[in-house]
Formats: C-alpha cells, structure tokens, sequence
C-alpha cells in the first residue's frame, strides 16, 4: 500500500506561483509513475502533469504547458508540482496518484493510490 500526502497549496494572486508537493509512505513509489490532477467545482478531474518512474518523462495538459513543471526526487518519495503564471481557471483541487506501471498515463481510473487533495484558489 501507499499512502499519498500533499501540501503546499493555498490562496494566491494572479500571476503568482505555488510549489505542490506529495509525500508517498508505505511503500517506494520509485517504481511508479506519478501524476497530479484537478477537479474543479462540477467538473471532471483532468490531469495536469505526469511523469514516468524515472523522471525522464513528463507529459503536461495543454492548459498548463510553459507554465507548470513536475519533478521527482526518488530519495525523498516525493513529486511535486511548481506551478507559475497561476490564473484564476487553475483554482481546483489539486490531487496526486500514482500507478502501480512505469509509464505514464493520462487516465486517472488507472491510478492506484490518490492522495486527499489541496485546494489552491487564484484570485483575479
């Protein structure tokens, strides 16, 4: 099992910038790949940014390239999420997961293990 903790996340300005981070315990996530989503308010949970077990793969939604990048630091069991040039359509819930599988994938019903969220609110 693995456990999924993230944090980082608040209330920030327009143009602004957030560093998300998730901490896996449990087990090594070193093996898995990782992504973060968001879900907004009655609507579906996308993905924002994904990467592979090793880091030398990311994938980024299209509303978020140029501006978000995830990293990984294996040693830690930790991922996270630098988010810059924040607007107000990124406020959400920002949730990480991982899957038991190498590589990346978009499709958050085939990740295994979801943290509880955190919320980041980007006023105009």
């Amino acid at each position: 099992q693995v456990q999924l903790v993230e944090s980082g996340g608040g209330l920030v300005q327009a143009g602004g910038s957030l560093r998300l981070s998730c901490a896996a315990s449990g087990r090594a996530v070193n093996t898995n790949a990782m992504a973060w989503f968001r879900q907004a308010p009655g609507k579906e949970r996308d993905v924002v940014a994904a990467i592979s077990w090793s880091g030398s793969n990311t994938y980024y939604g299209d509303s978020v390239k140029g501006r978000f990048s995830i990293s990984r630091d294996n040693a830690k069991n930790t991922v996270y999420l630098q988010m810059n040039s924040l607007k107000p359509e990124d406020t959400a819930v920002y949730y990480c997961a991982a899957r038991s599988g190498l590589a990346i994938k978009t499709d958050p019903n085939v990740y295994d293990y979801w943290g509880q969220g955190t919320q980041v609110t980007v006023s105009s």
